[in-house]
Formats: C-alpha cells, structure tokens, sequence
C-alpha cells in the first residue's frame, strides 16, 4: 500500500540504527540476514498509525515499533524450526542457512533486543507497555504451544483453533495498537477498542494466511505453497472439512493425510475441499471477525480520521501474500 511508505520508511531506518555487534558472528549474523529479508512491517506500522490516531506523532512510537517488529521476527525464527520450514519470505530460514542451535540463540537474543528498544519509551508509560508487552510475550508462547499439541490430537474444534490463533498472531497485533495508544495517552475505553479491534483484525488474518497457505503461489507468498497440509497442520481448513464430511469425505481426508507424495497430497486437498466448499467456509469465518474488528474501530472516539486503519484493514483481509 502506497499510503503506509513513509510509515515503512520510519522502521526501515530505524532498524538500520539498530547497532548489533559484529562478533560471535554465528550469533549477530542469522540476526541481520533475518531482519534484511524484509517482510511486511504491518505489525509496527500499525504502532505508529495508533500513535497517530490518538493525537501524538509516530516518532514518538518508534521504540514500541521496532520492538513489536524485533519480537514478531524472534517468533518467527524459533517458529520456523519447530514447524521445519525450509522458507521464510522466499529465502532460506535461519535454521536451514545456519543450523538449529544457531537459530534458537539469535531468536534468543532477538527477544532481548526487543526489551533494550521498548526500554528507550517515555518513562511515563514504561510501566504499562511493559506489563502488555510482556503479557503478549507469554500469550504467543501459549499459542505456539496449543498449535503443536494440535498435531497430538485426533480432532480440533474450531473454537479451539480460533482461541490458538488469538493467542499465536492476533495479541501481537492488538499489542501493536495499544502500544500506539498507551503513548498517546488515549483513554482506557479507546485502548480497549482499538486492541480489540486488533484481536478480530488478526484472528481474519491469519484465516486469510491458512487460505493463502494453500491456494496462493509461492512466489508471492514467499514460503513453500501446502506446506500446511504437508505438515498435517490442523488449520482451519481442515478442521471445517473433518467437521463437514460425510462418511465417504471422512475415509479420502484421511487417506489424504496418509498421503505420502507431496505434490499428490495437496492435490487430494484441494480436491476434496472444494467438493466440501472450504475455500467459502473459510472466508465466511474471515469475514465474521472482519466485520467484529470493523465494528470496534468504528466505536473509536479519535480526534483524527480512521480511513487508513479501514484501508489496511481491507488491504490485509484481501492480500495474495
């Protein structure tokens, strides 16, 4: 979106200021390459754009910015080598370029790095970014720990995968917008909303990311197109095909799970979710927590116009990557 550059821009640089240490190498090294392969900055913008909103200008979020985009790409270099990934915005993941052991300390360090810039925000609202930010931390390791206990289960409900997808991805986004609050010192009422706004925001997301994750291409989606599906993963796609299955559908998902060549494995998928009409099961779910994050933005008291955070909204929930 060619409204969010200068947003961009302002995190771009402000990362390039970021002086890691040139040496152990095999620590600082997987850092720079992580942060360089680049991705999308939405979760800081977002930062930034609350600040915004609620009356105070974005440099002033910046800190809280880089440390919400500092902690999302911890999270993702230790996600990686849980879920074997060999593909992170169309390059090489951490683990796969250096090894495990390498990946696991950087992301360590990554996340302290996240505290030393939260660390450089106003003393006046320290206090209160501190105790969301470290609640956040806890809620996406709480996420990540149901998502792989999934893997352990014969069934999942979708209400079970909804509350593992609020904890995984969308508190790191209602994270992102409070921070920008709390700095502007908007009401609590207004910081209320604008999380929640979040939480629904990336509850869509991340329904829209388990769509793309198989229907997308890989060249725009940057990692390996039904590596879900490979995986076994209990995405929502297919916790709605088990949960609608008749008895015929029941035994070719399971014959599809059991599937052992990869490109005939997703193949079977797609077939059998459309036959099940996934595809439009899943958008109906995406469009629910849509219009309950719309909802909320709208009860917003801001003394700026809100037309961005609709633009994005729109944006993210209609991506092809």
């Amino acid at each position: 979106m060619n409204a969010l550059e200068e947003y961009v821009q302002l995190i771009e640089e402000g990362l390039e200021k970021i002086n890691l240490p040139k040496t152990p190498e095999n620590l600082y090294q997987p850092i720079d390459y992580f942060i360089q392969i680049g991705g999308k900055r939405i979760r800081p913008v977002l930062t930034l754009m609350a600040a915004e909103l609620f009356g105070t200008k974005k440099e002033s979020a910046l800190p809280a910015a880089l440390a919400i985009e500092l902690f999302h790409n911890f999270s993702l270099i230790h996600d990686d080598i849980m879920d074997d990934a060999p593909l992170r915005r169309g390059k090489q993941t951490v683990h796969e370029k250096w090894n495990s052991n390498i990946a696991i300390l950087s992301g360590d360090v990554l996340f302290v790095i996240a505290y030393q810039e939260l660390s450089k925000q106003s003393r006046d609202h320290l206090f209160d970014l501190l105790n969301l930010f470290n609640k956040t931390a806890i809620e996406v390791c709480e996420g990540q720990q149901m998502d792989m206990d999934f893997e352990l289960l014969p069934t999942v409900t979708v209400e079970a995968y909804i509350e593992m997808i609020r904890l995984k991805t969308s508190v790191l986004l209602g994270c992102a917008l409070q921070f920008g609050a709390i700095i502007a010192g908007a009401s609590k009422k207004n910081q209320a909303l604008i999380y929640e706004f979040g939480i629904n925001l990336g509850i869509a997301f991340q329904i829209q990311d388990d769509l793309l994750d198989l229907y997308g291409e890989q060249k725009s989606v940057g990692k390996q197109v039904g590596g879900d599906i490979l995986a076994n993963k209990k995405t929502l796609l297919c916790i709605l095909a088990e949960k609608h299955a008749d008895q015929k559908n029941a035994l070719l998902l399971d014959e599809m799970f059991k599937e052992k060549d990869p490109e005939l494995k997703i193949s079977k998928a797609k077939h059998l979710f459309k036959e099940l009409e996934i595809f439009n099961k899943c958008s109906a779910e995406k469009e629910h927590y849509m219009k309950l994050a719309i909802d909320a933005l709208t009860a917003i008291e801001s003394p700026t116009k809100k037309d961005l955070f609709f633009e994005i909204s729109h944006f993210l929930l209609n991506r092809d990557a």
